[in-house]
């Protein structure tokens, strides 16, 4: 392809609102442009890129025997309503109404397109295992797209469902997904972690991301440092056995904080570790009042508070309703006397404190020398708090670090709570009516865009891996109105598409410190420069990904070639 006759506007400056590696470069390089917030245009370089990573997610997928459809982006309310998610999914479902006012979505997930197509059309288990898959644009209104194309309102995204007959059908082909996910991250050239995860509004018993290593994820990898152990830092259970303090219990004793609401005021006021300091926090969990606790040095996990309370909403409580309960404010509430309609709910690391601090129920006090059980009741311990770096690993070998990852895929065991809700069933070898037993699995195509250009780049540019670059080769002529450079760029150009390299060959107009400067922006792997010496029947070719630079015979450029590409 010539420069001159393409589409690759780079950009010299970075832009103001790209703030993150990947964003700067994706649009500094000319891969992608926005439209609007969260909404990208995929250039002619992007989309060469993304054709390259879909092809190895179908080969894969292929592997697996999943066949590839295409589902309708527009679906119909009435399925989102068979399942209650038109209800629940939130203001991320992107609703809109046709000219004869029915209301629809643009699809974020197909669970319910897909259930509804298996349930009219297939109704034996002679016809399963079935697994189906599609590569698509989705849609998810976010509120605060950011990070360029890792969190966008439109996006590319592959979505496979499997439907199987047993349980025991589900996991073979769900661990053949993680394998065949592997392989796909793995042929991607990304570093990636395999971790447990939440099932989110997408739901599933049994669930995992993987995660693309990257200072600028938005989410936490809890893992250990000896052990395969890896998990979210959303749903990474916390196992410890906490000690208990041999000191006496003291007697309770009520204390004047003037104006220290926060574990840091009144720690710092009363001269203790947070540790001993008891927060409570008071929730709204569907339509009742309770109270959470955990230690002062810890966080409450809202999604392990909402798995634990199997309630599907769960919001902090407002001032106005705390001040009406407790009449005292937030930062001042405690656990001690509350009302007997509120229901307690404690982390298991509360359980080992002695005489420790809390909230007095009035403001500007806190109580000193609080016991649990012996000052007030727990109505169930649990393990409600995020994991903390150098605590125990889950699985009890070696300490847990964090390190920063963005998700590449997720995978979900969905059992029949999509099948029972739409009624989507099969008769078995017996002729009974059974529930569809169900998988999802998610590959992000557009992040995974991103997540190389995280991973692959230096303060010049992208440093694309062979695999995966828009073309293999930069064929660079200085001067066009040099006839013998023109020549011999003719002929390399010729010869290397022959050899059926993917030439993109600078033949534009422009000083060479613009084209240079471009060549490394864009990053492809190999960058073959005609120069001067081409009167010799030389040129200099450079390496995108180490740096060096080589000068070579033209007679031994495809043997030289051959052996890189290799």
């Amino acid at each position: 392809m010539k420069q001159s006759r393409t589409f690759i506007p780079t950009l010299r400056e970075i832009p103001s609102d790209a703030e993150i590696v990947s964003h700067q470069l994706l649009l500094r390089a000319g891969f992608i442009r926005q439209h609007m917030s969260g909404v990208y245009s995929y250039l002619p370089l992007a989309k060469k890129v993304l054709r390259k990573i879909e092809n190895i997610i179908r080969e894969e997928m292929d592997a697996i025997e999943a066949v590839e459809v295409l589902l309708p982006t527009l679906q119909q309310t009435d399925l989102w309503e068979e399942t209650g998610r038109w209800q629940t999914y939130g203001q991320e479902l992107f609703r809109l109404t046709d000219r004869h006012d029915r209301e629809m979505a643009l699809g974020p997930t197909h669970e319910e397109v897909i259930t509804s197509l298996v349930r009219d059309d297939v109704q034996s288990y002679k016809k399963l295992p079935l697994t189906m898959y599609q590569i698509q644009t989705k849609f998810r209104d976010e509120k605060r797209p950011r990070f360029g194309l890792l969190r966008g309102r439109e996006f590319i995204m592959k979505d496979a469902y499997s439907f199987h007959s047993t349980e025991e059908s589900l996991d073979v082909k769900y661990n053949e997904m993680l394998e065949a996910y592997s392989r796909i991250f793995t042929r991607l050239g990304l570093e990636f972690r395999t971790v447990l995860a939440d099932g989110g509004s997408i739901g599933g018993k049994s669930t995992h991301e993987f995660m693309a290593l990257s200072e600028t994820g938005e989410d936490t990898i809890a893992f250990s440092e000896t052990s395969p152990y890896a998990a979210n830092i959303e749903i990474a259970e916390v196992n410890i056995d906490y000690a208990k303090s041999s000191e006496p219990m003291r007697e309770l004793e009520k204390v004047e904080t003037p104006k220290k609401k926060t574990i840091v005021d009144v720690a710092t006021f009363l001269n203790v570790d947070p540790s001993k300091i008891i927060k409570t926090i008071i929730f709204r969990a569907d339509d009742e009042l309770c109270a959470v606790i955990v230690r002062g040095d810890h966080d409450i996990n809202e999604i392990k508070l909402r798995k634990a309370l199997s309630v599907s909403e769960l919001n902090l409580a407002s001032e106005s309703e705390i001040e009406k309960t407790l009449s005292c404010k937030v930062g001042t509430i405690g656990p001690v006397k509350l009302p007997l309609e509120i229901k307690v709910y404690a982390d298991n690391a509360v359980k080992e404190i002695v005489n420790g601090i809390c909230g007095a129920n009035e403001d500007d006090f806190h109580l000193k020398n609080v016991n649990p059980e012996r000052d007030f009741a727990v109505d169930k311990y649990l393990d409600l708090r995020f994991i903390k770096e150098g605590d125990l690993s889950p699985d009890g070998n070696g300490t847990i670090r964090f390190a920063k990852g963005i998700e590449l895929g997720h995978t979900f065991k969905l059992g029949v709570s999509y099948s029972e809700a739409m009624k989507a069933t099969y008769l078995d070898e017996n002729g009974n009516s059974q529930h569809f037993v169900m998988g999802c699995y998610g590959i992000g195509v557009s992040r995974i865009l991103a997540a190389i250009a995280e991973q692959y780049n230096d303060a010049n540019g992208l440093k694309w891996p062979k695999k995966l670059a828009p073309y293999d080769i930069h064929l660079i002529t200085i001067n066009m109105n040099d006839e013998i450079q023109t020549k011999l760029s003719n002929e390399l150009y010729h010869l290397l598409k022959t050899y059926r390299y993917d030439i993109l060959h600078d033949d534009r107009d422009e000083r060479a410190g613009v084209k240079f400067t471009d060549a490394d922006l864009i990053g492809l792997p190999v960058r073959i420069t005609i120069g001067k010496m081409a009167q010799d029947g030389m040129v200099e070719v450079k390496f995108r990904e180490t740096g060096e630079t080589v000068v070579w015979q033209k007679e031994e450029i495809t043997e030289k070639l051959q052996s890189f590409f290799n």
